[in-house]
């Protein structure tokens, strides 16, 4: 009878564990994927600003030696990031195989126009910075028009503003769940052991003697939970950096390396002070109090 009810306490007391060890596992995962969209923000705001185009339209008479220069100056450009040139044909081609008929046979002629698509710098899609090149393009005689969707870049730059206040937030947010959620698994841990720990005041042993073994058995849960949400953050960044290679999730290991050991020591932070804090209650407890 008494190896029976030993084996179904060490059965009680791995499964507090395995509980103690996922939840601190998840929300650090959470934490850390947070943390990880934190780093990587400029990555993100920058792969989606560089999508935008900028469409040059040239005009008809435009000679082939003025649109060799206008392309040779716009690679040099700081605000360039690359330049295409689309010849009239090669837009009427495309765009006949977008619709489904040639255009050209029923109009009789192209009225397309040459023109360079010009892939900005993300530091320069902006309102303010492209209506300034805008200006300056509409400034040669070559260029007939300057095209690009005034009201998404607009969008852009408020939402990444938005974006960035949120993430703040939702960072502020994610720690405070964190921390209750650890605490509540590391209390209900400490509380089946509650008359464990009083046995022992009874006897003698010191408060600082008790707590000992209980707050360096949840920090070895807190790293060992830690680790676990750290390789499925990793599984996470491989997993992106294969979907989304333009993130370049694997760029900055220095980051990568300070996220992971802050990862740990939050783990280790939140179930050190935890189960000092639920030690400490039931060590104050009086003994009849402990089965309430």
């Amino acid at each position: 009878m008494d190896k029976s009810f030993e084996k179904y306490q060490k059965r009680r007391l791995q499964s507090s564990y395995l509980s103690v060890i996922i939840s601190i596992s998840l929300v650090l995962f959470l934490i850390g994927v947070l943390g990880l969209f934190v780093i990587k923000a400029k990555s993100i705001t920058e792969h989606f600003k560089e999508k935008v185009t900028m469409t040059i339209f040239l005009n008809d008479n435009a000679a082939k030696n003025d649109v060799e220069i206008l392309k040779a100056e716009l690679k040099k450009a700081a605000y360039t990031k690359s330049v295409i040139y689309i010849s009239k044909k090669e837009a009427a081609q495309k765009y006949s195989e977008e619709i489904g008929e040639d255009f050209i046979k029923f109009l009789g002629d192209n009225p397309l126009k040459n023109a360079i698509d010009l892939s900005l710098k993300s530091a320069f899609v902006t309102p303010e910075k492209m209506a300034e090149i805008e200006k300056k393009l509409l400034n040669r005689s070559i260029i007939a028009e300057v095209s690009y969707d005034k009201p998404l870049i607009e969008l852009l730059t408020k939402n990444i503003t938005r974006l960035s206040f949120w993430m703040l937030i939702f960072s502020g947010v994610f720690t405070l769940i964190a921390v209750v959620l650890i605490n509540s698994s590391i209390r209900l841990s400490v509380y089946s052991k509650r008359f464990t720990i009083k046995t022992m005041q009874m006897v003698g042993a010191t408060k600082g003697f008790i707590r000992t073994p209980f707050i360096w058995k949840s920090v070895q849960l807190g790293i060992l939970g830690a680790v676990v949400s750290i390789l499925g953050i990793v599984a996470f960044i491989l997993y992106i950096n294969k979907t989304i290679p333009e993130l370049e999730m694997l760029s900055d290991y220095e980051m990568l390396g300070i996220l992971f050991i802050a990862i740990i020591v939050l783990g280790v932070l939140i179930t050190g002070v935890s189960t000092f804090f639920a030690t400490q209650r039931f060590l104050n407890l009086r003994t009849d109090e402990l089965y309430y």
